[in-house]
């Protein structure tokens, strides 16, 4: 190090001088800053939204529309002082990140401002990337429902096969390692699973009562008559034509 320069770890005169006062206002602002922070982080997002709706209804009542870029600035200015930037910040980052908003910005063609009016078309990026994130967010929606219906597929197979576990156990003749053997368990397992099968065998509702078969008699229906020769009975003698006799 070269001599003629300063250490830095000792404070210079003029920094010496300004040390008192610079501490001074540091501590002022972090007093402000506490005193500030109890406030801001009681009003939740859900509260920004809700005096949202009471100051600019035709913009947040309703449906979800496409809003007006930088509409944080215009909020600031027609409700000064009403809430701060990281409100506003934890607000509309939900707000915009809905499943609704963004099926809303891909149906319309034109942004809003506070009083509902329109304020500018829909970029073509921002449909871009709205679409792409409701389609990832279908992708993942679909792969969820197929993990949780092969889930239960496989716990409605295990507790099917723990049910036929118990039934072959209740009826079986086999010494217990023959049939630990035939159904591919330990002894040390079977005891656990015929108590889960138990279990979920008295938890079953009750199978409703069978009705009472009718024994009546099917009443026959009666016969529709038989035209032309086949309705003729064996014992008819009624004459031919042309006066012969009928064959017996």
């Amino acid at each position: 190090m070269n001599e003629n320069t300063p250490d830095s770890t000792e404070p210079t005169p003029q920094a010496a001088e300004a040390a008192p006062a610079v501490e001074a206002a540091e501590v002022a602002v972090a007093d402000a800053v506490q005193a500030d922070a109890p406030a801001a982080a009681s009003v939740t997002a859900a509260d920004v939204g809700a005096q949202l709706k009471e100051l600019f209804p035709a913009l947040f009542t309703g449906g979800a529309k496409p809003l007006k870029l930088r509409i944080q600035a215009d909020i600031q200015e027609r409700a000064p002082g009403r809430f701060t930037k990281q409100q506003l910040s934890a607000f509309f980052r939900r707000y915009t990140g809905g499943t609704g908003y963004l099926i809303a910005l891909t149906k319309a063609k034109e942004r809003f401002d506070l009083d509902g009016q329109p304020a500018g078309e829909v970029a073509e990026e921002h449909l871009v990337a709205a679409r792409e994130e409701l389609a990832r967010r279908k992708g993942l929606k679909q792969e969820r429902m197929a993990a949780e219906q092969a889930e239960h597929q496989l716990l409605d197979q295990q507790r099917h096969n723990r049910a036929g576990l118990l039934r072959d156990f209740e009826r079986t003749t086999l010494t217990l390692p023959n049939f630990c053997a035939l159904k591919g368990v330990t002894a040390e397992e079977l005891p656990g699973l015929l108590d889960i099968a138990r279990k979920e065998r008295a938890e079953q509702p009750p199978a409703p009562p069978r009705m009472a078969m009718d024994r009546r008699p099917p009443q026959r229906e009666p016969r529709e008559p038989r035209e032309g020769r086949d309705a003729r009975r064996p014992n008819d003698r009624r004459p031919r034509p042309g006066g012969g006799k009928p064959q017996r």
